[in-house]
């Protein structure tokens, strides 16, 4: 019989589901998945309200997130907390009925109630905790009682090692991408690059979204605007753009096609969350970060300065002269940010972390 591994996930952000929805996939062939959000299951009517708040903050008071997100950082999860008691019911009836031979956390608070649980006469099994952070880990993660932590990168694990997280209890498996990655033609660094094609995901602050996309196309280059769920708010906007630069820019919404956008553009503007950033590694597509969450992204930004692939460029003047720098000389500096991308890239993260998971079931 397959091994039943239980994914937890949570939507504050989109790394923590779009871990859980790749590493199932890689899965599926080999173990009887379930994915499952117990934030939302707990409490479907707070859990929206509270996701769309995240989004908010983030986007438009970043500085209360970062207050937020540090205080975390000293918050006792060992215990049991009343405010979540719906979410932690959530994941004893997740437990109940699947009766799952391993667990993987996507979100640092399962792991502290999986093992609560386990102490109450439920049979105990591995318990895997998926950091979707790197560089910056809160501490909700390196304390989890999780038997096995998967990370991104080597600069991750000295995070943790100056935490106190023993070095047998992780792995680097890099960020579970879209296993698509691995089969997706990249956009080598001896490409003419012209025109150079950018990929932009703005954020939902709707006055720099205009400034930005006429800043790029000051350039010789065409643009893809990927809305996202800020369709109705940005559409009209940058439709007008499209007007009047024609053939030079392209309107998306909503799009499964992420994976085959990276890896058909030479340069992605966005923002520094943990997917978003993998992806763009993945893809070996060099990044401009427009906007970053205090806190959690922090570590984001800084792996890709440390790796020399990307740049921090909050405004229209930024990314303008950060595009200048790029193009200059025959696109030299973009040429070796995509020699060190080829290095770096772990488009099949998501099968290694896969197959360490079936390793570790009992």
């Amino acid at each position: 019989m397959k091994p039943k591994i239980l994914i937890l996930t949570a939507s504050f952000g989109d790394g923590h589901n779009s871990a859980a929805r790749h590493l199932a996939e890689a899965l599926d062939a080999q173990a009887e998945v379930k994915v499952a959000d117990p934030c939302h299951l707990g409490n479907p009517i707070i859990n929206r309200v509270l996701c769309r708040t995240y989004r908010e903050i983030t986007t438009y008071a970043p500085r209360i997130w970062a207050w937020v997100y540090r205080s975390t950082d000293r918050q006792d999860f060992s215990k049991p907390l009343p405010f979540i008691a719906k979410t932690e019911d959530a994941v004893a009836a997740l437990l109940d009925d699947f009766q799952p031979d391993l667990v993987v956390n996507t979100y640092p608070l399962y792991p502290y109630m999986v093992d609560r649980l386990f102490d109450k006469e439920r049979r105990r099994v591995p318990i895997i905790t998926v950091i979707t952070d790197s560089i910056e880990v809160n501490a909700a993660w390196s304390r989890s009682p999780s038997d096995h932590f998967f990370i991104t990168d080597s600069h991750t694990l000295e995070s943790l090692s100056c935490q106190k997280v023993p070095a047998h209890k992780t792995s680097i498996t890099g960020f579970p991408v879209s296993p698509r990655f691995e089969a997706l033609p990249k956009i080598p660094s001896t490409d003419p690059a012209k025109p150079f094609r950018v990929l932009f995901f703005p954020t939902a602050r709707s006055p720099h979204v205009g400034d930005i996309i006429r800043s790029v196309l000051k350039h010789d280059t065409e643009i893809t605007v990927v809305l996202g769920r800020n369709v109705r708010r940005l559409y009209k906007k940058a439709r007008k753009i499209k007007d009047e630069f024609p053939g030079r820019v392209k309107i998306k919404g909503w799009t499964r096609k992420v994976p085959e956008l990276l890896s058909s553009h030479h340069l992605i503007i966005g923002k520094a969350g943990g997917a978003t950033v993998h992806e763009a590694i993945a893809a070996e597509c060099p990044m401009l970060v427009h906007h970053i969450v205090p806190g959690q992204e922090e570590g984001n930004i800084e792996l890709l300065e440390r790796y020399q692939i990307g740049s921090l460029a909050t405004d229209a003047r930024q990314i303008e002269e950060s595009l200048g720098n790029l193009l200059a000389n025959d696109a030299q500096l973009w040429r070796e940010q995509k020699q060190r991308l080829a290095t770096y890239a772990k488009p099949a993260a998501a099968r290694e972390a896969a197959r360490l998971i079936l390793s570790k079931v009992p």
